[in-house]
């Protein structure tokens, strides 16, 4: 397995954000606000790090990516969604995003939720349109989204989360909160690339232990960044969590802990990658990435 070089990645992103482009550039609607939203909230930056995986990992066990790209959008489009609502006065409350305004601040709050909402139904547009993949494939590829995102996955964790702040929670309340809110959608981007990329059971079973561990590590380095970086660096608001009284690991466990887990997380995860027969190293690169990262 070979480590892809910095500049196969960034083709790679690129093909990501022209693809995220064209199906925001086709959206026609009479309230010329709306396309404008769902453009600023989508294309404002960001690490793109669900579609990334989505494309990784078709390329990893197929060699390709073009078939993963619709379904690679699809999933950034959900997660745009759930920023804009994460933000809204109703939720987190939060003016920055990105380095900028967030989007409620920017277009309203009415615009800012019909926003959201376009670019959910958006998402499940790209996937039964996806062209390079049969009506079997499409189909799974829908189901894979819809849990990941509705009452099993990322909009109950976010309701978990809700119920949370301000309360004690146990560690492993804390971790499966995070699973749905969190790793819900970083588990589908990842399986929805192993279907696209044809995958056999086995490996899907793999990968479905490996995404649980590395959306874990996602949101135990999320909130270890939100302690010790400034708001400069982030883009959001520095330390927001802890004003909201939110449950998070370095809370729960201590910063240095929460540290040492995140350690342990990645080891895991690359065990679970050694025992897959990938083409490329993009899921290794990008699990280094993602864990070592500093916003």
């Amino acid at each position: 397995m070979t480590k892809p070089s910095s500049a196969k990645f960034d083709v790679l992103s690129g093909e990501i954000e022209n693809a995220l482009k064209r199906y925001l550039n086709d959206i026609t609607s009479a309230h010329t606000k709306l396309p404008e939203a769902m453009s600023y909230a989508v294309l404002g930056g960001g690490k793109r790090l669900r579609p990334m995986l989505c494309c990784a990992t078709c390329l990893d066990l197929s060699d390709e990516y073009s078939s993963a790209l619709p379904a690679a959008c699809a999933v950034e489009f959900i997660h745009a969604y759930s920023l804009i609502h994460d933000d809204l006065p109703s939720m987190d409350n939060d003016k920055l995003r990105r380095g900028k305004a967030t989007c409620h601040v920017a277009f309203g709050e009415a615009c800012a939720i019909l926003a959201g909402d376009a670019l959910q139904s958006l998402a499940f547009e790209a996937l039964a349109n996806a062209d390079a993949n049969n009506s079997d494939t499409r189909i799974q590829l829908i189901q894979i989204l819809t849990r990941g995102a509705g009452a099993a996955g990322m909009v109950g964790g976010q309701s978990f989360d809700m119920q949370a702040t301000n309360k004690p929670i146990e560690l492993g309340d804390l971790e499966q909160l995070h699973s749905e809110k969190t790793g819900a959608l970083i588990k589908a981007a990842i399986t929805m690339g192993a279907i696209c990329a044809g995958a056999d059971q086995r490996t899907r079973n793999t990968l479905n232990d490996f995404s649980g561990k590395l959306g874990l590590a996602f949101q135990v380095v999320d909130d270890i960044l939100d302690e010790t970086q400034p708001t400069k660096v982030l883009g959001k608001q520095a330390g927001a969590d802890r004003e909201l009284g939110k449950n998070t690991f370095p809370s729960l466990m201590g910063l240095q802990a929460a540290q040492n887990y995140a350690a342990e997380l990645e080891r895991t995860c690359f065990d679970l990658l050694s025992q897959l027969d990938l083409r490329e190293g993009y899921l290794a690169t990008l699990v280094t990435r993602i864990i070592h990262r500093t916003t």
